[in-house]
């Protein structure tokens, strides 16, 4: 066996150890981290945590009702805005690559994901908030939803990019429109892409506090009126883990657990919806 031949292999094998090193190093933190949160939460989940509001100061038991329900509305209004945006954002770009305002709105999209969610707390108050003279859940709906249009735009340019440019060129050898063969043909080839770009976007808003600082400001009671403010789980964590009292510790460990299932339980539907899109895709050509 030639020098040549053994140093190649030992290169090979070298490479393969560092990169089982770099993945055992990164889920490292992942493990410590909800090892953590489990030990310190799972003992306080119970019914009641879930059904119960929260019990005034010096008052053991409670739960975050209000909190979880305020979450899932205001999360879902950013996605209800948020969503044909950038989806819509991410298809003009990708069909006007190269032109100058295809560049402007990427660039844009970039500025955008990488401002800090507190600023876009502020902005959103300055817009929404301070003109009204109160603070209400539809304005943080558009605080999230304004933190998950560049992701998503993002997401839906690249996958359509990568869609083969032939099977356009198909629907418009066959008499389709463009934007026909885009939304008939090119769309469904990207959206698993798609779908796992949005529930991304929605783990990132999920657990996003400071900009509902500003916005749906946070209460203590159960509401569903998205004209007023309206409570948060992320906030609630928050109000509870800096407060000097045990009990609102524990519960503090709860949400945080409870959180970290949300966005766990959105990934798996995710996996399970991109597989199953696929499939049908699959079976369909």
């Amino acid at each position: 066996m030639s020098f040549r031949l053994v140093r190649r292999r030992v290169t090979s094998h070298v490479m393969d150890a560092l990169c089982v090193l770099s993945v055992v190093l990164t889920l490292i933190p992942l493990v410590l981290i909800l090892s953590f949160v489990v030990w310190k939460g799972i003992g306080s989940i119970d019914l009641a945590f879930f059904t119960q509001m929260p019990k005034p100061v010096g008052e053991a038991g409670g739960g975050m009702a209000n909190g979880i329900v305020g979450t899932l509305i205001i999360v879902g209004m950013g996605v209800i805005a948020a969503v044909p945006v950038g989806i819509m954002s991410g298809i003009y770009v990708a069909q006007k690559a190269g032109s100058a305002s295809a560049d402007i709105i990427r660039f844009a999209a970039d500025i955008l994901n990488g401002i800090p969610s507190i600023v876009i707390g502020i902005f959103v108050y300055g817009i929404v908030v301070s003109p009204f003279k109160h603070f209400s859940a539809i304005a943080g709906g558009v605080a999230l939803g304004i933190m998950m249009i560049p992701l998503i735009a993002r997401t839906t340019e690249e996958l359509i990019r990568l869609v083969p440019t032939s099977m356009m060129e198909g629907a418009l050898a066959l008499g389709a429109t463009r934007g026909r063969a885009m939304f008939t043909v090119v769309l469904p080839a990207a959206l698993p892409g798609i779908v796992t770009g949005i529930v991304l976007a929605i783990a990132r808003i999920a657990g996003e506090t400071a900009p509902l600082l500003f916005t749906s400001f946070s209460n203590q009671f159960f509401s569903t009126d998205v004209t007023q403010p309206m409570a948060a789980l992320t906030v609630q964590i928050y109000t509870y883990a800096i407060s000097p009292y045990d009990d609102w510790h524990r519960l503090a460990w709860a949400g945080a657990l409870v959180l970290i299932l949300l966005v766990l339980s959105c990934s798996v539907m995710a996996r399970f919806a991109t597989r199953r899109l696929e499939r049908m895709h699959g079976g369909g050509l």
